[in-house]
């Protein structure tokens, strides 16, 4: 009663096709060329160097923009701060209003 019926597999319908027989080939070796060495190109570009000036900007434009990029993060968690704790004193405030009403009645 509760044995699992198992599907039999469909037999195809329509038009079969008969397997098809390959035949084997001969591999025929070819001659071996050497591997040709890459050669790199000159690079057409020119070098940059650097010089005491242009690292002491390097350094100060990183630090600006370190400076800059926690500042504003700062100012957002600042800013969540704020309005989590002006929801907090608007939720007591609500929950105050509602107790006294109740008693009133």
């Amino acid at each position: 009663m509760l044995r699992p019926k198992i599907p039999t597999m469909p037999t195809p319908t329509g038009h079969v096709t008969p397997p098809t027989v390959i035949e084997p080939s001969a591999v025929v070796p070819g001659v071996q060329t050497p591997p040709v060495a890459p050669t790199i190109p000159a690079s057409s570009r020119p070098v940059v160097q650097l010089t005491p000036g242009t690292v002491l900007a390097l350094v100060g434009g990183g630090t600006a923009v370190v400076l800059v990029v926690g500042a504003v993060l700062v100012s957002m968690l600042l800013a969540v701060a704020i309005t989590g704790v002006s929801v907090a004193v608007v939720a007591v405030v609500l929950r105050s209003l509602l107790a006294s009403e109740t008693k009133r009645r």
